[in-house]
């Protein structure tokens, strides 16, 4: 791959970091994490030792650095075909939350820990009646004098099973539909709340997603993020930067797998010749080659303008929606090249194709990505 200008000689460093991280912490234990259906609380403490969480937020709450390191992270676990490892939700998701909307007080008492790897966090949105239509949303939060009372379901929950602290979004005026959103940090250890076990899943096996219940869960006022009915507007400000990070895991994703798939038909052979002598491997090769490379222009470009503070949603949404998209046709293509191996879980492409299917999915569905981007024409 040619060298990428959005990139700082020190990211190339801590890119290298990263990469080591995941072949001694990682590679050798994520099958059995996977059987587990969920991912161990000392690997995170492990990343919290190495820097690889809240790499954008300043210190003492993160790294010190910037949404390069963040994408150096997202990146590298991608390319490795780790979707299931739940950082990004972590530390780009959840810890921006707290940082930007948080007291002083709340960002002190999670932040830290989150950056340590000592407390883990996950966001709370999507219920089992209200996916992409946030005006649907039913979970309840009743002032009541110095708290709220909190009473809803919250489902697909990435880290659910591990989560400490949640960003959950709730409504205290349904009447009001989406402005009547209200974001909350909550502890998942206060009394009312529960998991279920992590679902069961096609994919991302190793990604405890669960379901939270809150039942009469009483969250202190000083823990609202913000300001009451501003959640619409908060979760806007934040899902260019949450689309993106979707966007870099789609192409690292699909990039690995062309590179390992470029390994495999040289060692292939069918017809008494290697599969990369046949000319429709070839071209299905370069097919991907060449589309991934135009993706990666595109996605560098929109990169550049979120480390400078101006990537707007309608460029997020075109980056998730081409990078995702893409994903998924180059993946069943190089799977294709796999023949029956590809369908078995002896090689990656395999997993990285079933994990891959529900990037279409979470952080703004395909349809939703193109309804944002056609009103703007």
């Amino acid at each position: 791959m040619p060298a990428r200008s959005v990139f700082r000689d020190d990211h190339a460093l801590f890119r290298e970091q990263v990469r080591r991280f995941i072949d001694t912490q990682i590679a050798p234990h994520y099958a059995q994490w996977e059987r587990d259906g969920i991912t161990p609380r000392a690997l995170w403490r492990a990343a919290g030792e190495a820097g690889l969480l809240n790499c954008q937020l300043p210190e003492p709450y993160g790294l010190g650095g910037d949404y390069g390191h963040a994408a150096c992270v997202i990146e590298e676990l991608a390319r490795a075909n780790y979707l299931g490892i739940g950082f990004s939700i972590h530390s780009d998701m959840v810890a921006p939350y707290l940082m930007q909307y948080g007291s002083t007080t709340l960002r002190d008492a999670w932040l830290p820990a989150m950056a340590r790897g000592e407390a883990i966090g996950a966001i709370a949105m999507t219920e089992p009646g209200a996916g992409s239509d946030l005006k649907a949303i039913r979970t309840r939060a009743e002032r009541r004098g110095d708290h709220y009372l909190l009473n809803g379901q919250k489902t697909w929950i990435t880290n659910g099973s591990n989560a400490d602290v949640a960003v959950v979004v709730a409504t205290v005026a349904p009447e009001l539909g989406a402005r009547g959103l209200t974001l909350l940090c909550v502890d998942t250890h206060l009394p009312g709340v529960t998991c279920s076990a992590p679902m069961a899943k096609i994919g991302q096996h190793a990604q405890d997603t669960s379901e939270l219940f809150f039942q009469d869960v009483e969250v202190p006022v000083s823990h609202l993020l913000g300001e009451e009915q501003r959640g619409f507007d908060y979760l806007g400000e934040q899902l260019a930067a949450e689309r993106l990070a979707i966007a870099l895991r789609a192409a690292a994703s699909a990039e690995g797998m062309l590179a390992e798939t470029v390994v495999y038909v040289r060692q292939r052979k069918a017809f008494g010749r290697f599969l990369i002598d046949h000319q429709n491997t070839r071209f299905v090769l370069a097919d991907a080659a060449a589309r991934l490379a135009m993706l990666r222009t595109f996605l560098d470009q929109c990169l550049g303008e979120q480390m400078e503070g101006r990537l707007d949603a309608t460029r997020a949404a075109m980056a998730k929606l081409n990078a995702t998209e893409m994903q998924g046709q180059v993946l069943d293509d190089l799977l294709q090249l796999h023949g029956g191996y590809g369908y078995s879980s002896e090689y990656g492409i395999g997993r990285a194709w079933t994990d891959a299917r529900a990037l279409r999915i979470f952080g703004g569905t395909s349809e939703i990505l193109r309804e944002i981007i056609g009103r703007t024409l």
